[in-house]
């Protein structure tokens, strides 16, 4: 995976300090996307269920589907929910016409509407993992409508 503004940060004579998220958004969105869209305890999570993660918002409707089992588990539940937020907002900047990754100035990566409307996706997707409602469909429906 080359993500250039990652190259860019080791190169930086003060290297030690992090690159903020919200330059890297400005510098390479799309190497952004692409790290946003790992994701990689859902995917696995998924694959184990049988589901398939291809970016889709059918892949959207059978994450709604599954059992949820990561509800027992208090270590990997706000892992999954973060990685749920993540793969809604990748759905979203993949499908939605206009729809990009911003970043909050607290660090947050978010979902901009061409409308300027802003989606905290990663609050979306904990509310998914911890009671299952929102459903990760509907949240992708009422923003597709907009």
């Amino acid at each position: 995976m080359n993500m250039s503004f990652l190259d860019k940060w080791r190169k930086r004579p003060e290297a030690d300090r992090p690159v903020p998220l919200t330059d890297a958004v400005r510098d390479d969105p799309d190497s952004v996307a692409e790290l946003l869209s790992e994701c990689e305890l859902l995917r696995a999570q998924a694959a184990d269920a049988g589901v398939e993660l291809d970016d889709s918002v059918r892949s959207l409707e059978a994450l709604d589907q599954l059992q949820p089992v990561w509800r027992d588990d208090p270590e990997v539940l706000p892992w999954l929910g973060n990685d749920a937020g993540l793969y809604l907002g990748t759905v979203l900047v993949r499908t939605v016409r206009g729809a990009v990754w911003q970043v909050w100035p607290d660090g947050q990566p978010v979902v901009r509407l061409e409308s300027g409307r802003e989606i905290d996706v990663v609050s979306a997707g904990h509310e998914w993992a911890d009671v299952g409602a929102p459903e990760l469909s509907q949240v992708y429906a009422e923003v597709a409508e907009s």
